[in-house]
């Protein structure tokens, strides 16, 4: 049985889980889903807690301008490290769930990871009304097989 949301369809041998109105940076987050998008769970995981420690930056391709400096080894890139800690909580939220169908949780890659805007509200009880920065985080982990790391091939091509 398929349950379609989000734009993918939910198949058995897929786990999904969300976050909404989280209070980070659109932009950042675009960014950081996808540097994860088509990777294994285990090394997505690794590379936020990566980014988190200041090991290894997000590289900046979409929304760079500003002086986005050069970290070394790559082009203009961040640590988003705020966005990390958020992305990494709801892929561990993902992992939970594919654990509670019945997944291996070994042979899990991100399907389909995906940063929306959320509605703006604004800071309380400030003079100057400063407008918070808020998203919606979306993630889909789906069993590998060598099937579908075929198919996943063929559509980065």
């Amino acid at each position: 049985m398929a349950d379609l949301k989000y734009g993918i369809a939910i198949k058995t041998n897929m786990a999904k889980a969300s976050g909404r109105f989280l209070g980070i940076s659109m932009k950042k987050a675009v960014e950081v889903c996808n540097s994860l998008r088509g990777k294994s769970l285990n090394s997505g995981l690794r590379l936020l807690d990566d980014v988190i420690a200041e090991k290894i930056p997000i590289a900046y391709r979409r929304y760079n301008r500003g002086g986005t400096g050069h970290k070394p080894g790559m082009g203009p890139g961040r640590y988003p490290i705020k966005t990390c800690i958020e992305i990494r909580t709801i892929l561990k939220s993902a992992e939970a769930n594919a654990e509670q169908k019945g997944l291996d949780s070994k042979s899990l890659f991100i399907a389909h990871i995906c940063a929306q805007k959320a509605p703006i509200s604004w800071h309380y009880g400030r003079m100057r009304r400063r407008k918070m920065k808020r998203s919606h985080i979306e993630v889909v982990l789906e069993e590998s097989s060598d099937k579908t790391k075929k198919e996943l091939g063929a559509k980065k091509k």
